[in-house]
């Protein structure tokens, strides 16, 4: 998996080894993390990209992102395609998790899917939700998935 900066700068290291020293990093200069992670995804003829953001939130300090794009040739049905991206964040969540508890990080798993029954994307809102919680993480929708909605949403070409 490749992951890279905001800046669009490459991250060379294993991800958990770069969180690990991002979290390092932002404690020298006596910053409180809170970890946000999500996961957008965007069809575009017969190829699907996702793009899965790990945000780190200085509190009242701004933040920075990580982030992993990638393509596929399948094809989706909308309820599918949101539970692919809940699956990719509470992939990666899962990965670090223990990360987040060893430096006692709050962290929240977001899903771009919207809790109004309106929307096609409400159709998958129960079982993510109960895929995330039943995971042990704590569970963000629209519209306070920010990492998702917003954050992956801009990363998705």
């Amino acid at each position: 998996m490749i992951w890279r900066k905001f800046n669009g700068e490459l991250i060379l290291t294993p991800i958990r080894q770069s969180v690990e020293e991002a979290i390092n990093g932002e404690m020298v200069y006596g910053n409180r993390l809170k970890v946000c992670i999500g996961t957008d995804s965007q069809v575009k003829g017969d190829e699907t990209e996702f793009a899965t953001v790990i945000v780190f939130l200085r509190e009242g300090k701004g933040g920075f992102m990580f982030i992993h794009n990638e393509k596929t040739l399948i094809n989706y049905r909308i309820k599918e395609r949101m539970l692919m991206e809940v699956s990719k964040s509470i992939d990666i969540a899962y990965q670090l998790c223990d990360l987040f508890i060893k430096y006692d990080i709050d962290m929240e798993v977001h899903a771009d899917i919207n809790t109004n029954p309106q929307f096609k994307s409400n159709e998958a809102l129960r079982e993510a939700t109960g895929y995330i919680l039943g995971m042990g993480f704590a569970f963000k929708a629209k519209p306070e998935a920010f990492a998702s909605s917003s954050c992956a949403n801009k990363m998705v070409h």
